[in-house]
């Protein structure tokens, strides 16, 4: 890991199910990040506000009552709105495949369902972070023009 991301966990909407949530949370904590759990019931408007006061490097949204589709844009565009077009933003829980498409068109980076090895959460979000931070550094050393 380049740095110790922050990662903002986040539930989103009415769905009072947060054990995955929390499994989350405590597999990327034990991987090496840090992270803030924002707890249930979170509005669109709280988690993007949460993101920018907790200066979050990744969020990531758990969502089991099907309101994926209405919700997590509403995330996406306040997270925009923000200038928050840095910050990585992914999806878990129960998503249907043929809604992974347009989420992803709606900025979230991946989508994680049911099943997903924890390992292999943590070591796709630490390598998506890392790559982040490798493609900040070199346009910042850069010379200008390039």
């Amino acid at each position: 890991m380049e740095r110790r991301y922050r990662v903002l966990v986040a539930k989103p909407g009415l769905d009072g199910h947060d054990r995955g949530a929390k499994v989350i949370a405590r597999a990327l904590r034990d991987a090496g990040f840090e992270v803030i759990y924002t707890g249930l019931h979170q509005t669109p408007e709280q988690v993007v506000q949460a993101a920018v006061q907790e200066d979050a490097d990744a969020v990531g949204l758990s969502l089991l009552s099907g309101a994926h589709l209405t919700l997590v844009p509403k995330v996406t565009d306040g997270m925009r709105r923000e200038g928050l077009d840095d910050v990585l933003v992914v999806a878990g829980g129960i998503i249907p495949d043929k809604d992974i498409p347009v989420l992803k068109q709606s900025g979230v980076a991946e989508v994680f369902t049911p099943g997903t090895p924890l390992p292999d959460i943590a070591h796709w979000l630490e390598q998506a972070l890392d790559e982040r931070e490798r493609m900040h550094a070199e346009t910042m050393t850069s010379p200008a023009g390039d």
